[in-house]
């Protein structure tokens, strides 16, 4: 029957691709380990630039609406002026879900490592959590951030035009 050992083989070869990571280090929680990101060769790339420590926020925590209705998918405000070392909220209001991400080669080139430290709870590089509810919030600090224009957008929603800036003074 070579339908059956087809099957089988498909299946054999499925869980053998399937299975094939790397194991969890003993204490680690159970999570697997993961290699370390090749070096940089683009620009923009955050493979290559030294990892910054965490900084708490230090002033002002602005707060930004993640809408999808009537006018569109959206942040609102979509542009956004802070100082050093204020942070922003962003909350979903409708329409999730909703996360922000930051495009690495449209920020100020030392704040990659910066934004990577302060963004809790990241799902990619420069990748907020999916928010799934309304209410639910996600904030990152500006503290250490270098002055600069920072542009960022919602995945899911990006060909939606769901886009936003933040200036740093």
């Amino acid at each position: 029957m070579p339908t059956k050992r087809y099957g089988l083989l498909v299946v054999a070869c499925a869980l053998v691709a399937c299975g094939g990571g790397e194991k969890s280090q003993p204490g680690a929680g159970g999570a697997t380990s993961q290699a370390a990101p090749p070096a940089a060769t683009t620009p923009g790339s955050t493979a290559a630039m030294p990892n910054a420590a965490a900084q708490p926020i230090t002033g002002k925590t602005w707060d930004v609406k993640m809408l999808a209705d009537a006018g569109g998918y959206r942040f609102d405000p979509a542009s956004l002026t802070i100082k050093r070392g204020d942070g922003v909220r962003w909350t979903v209001v409708s329409g999730p879900p909703h996360n922000v991400t930051f495009w690495s080669d449209s920020v100020p080139s030392t704040a990659v490592p910066v934004l990577r430290a302060n963004m809790p709870r990241t799902t990619a590089p420069l990748t907020g959590p999916l928010l799934l509810n309304p209410s639910e919030t996600y904030t990152v600090s500006f503290g250490n951030a270098p002055a600069g224009t920072y542009h960022y957008y919602c995945t899911p929603h990006l060909a939606l035009g769901m886009k936003g800036t933040i200036t740093v003074q």
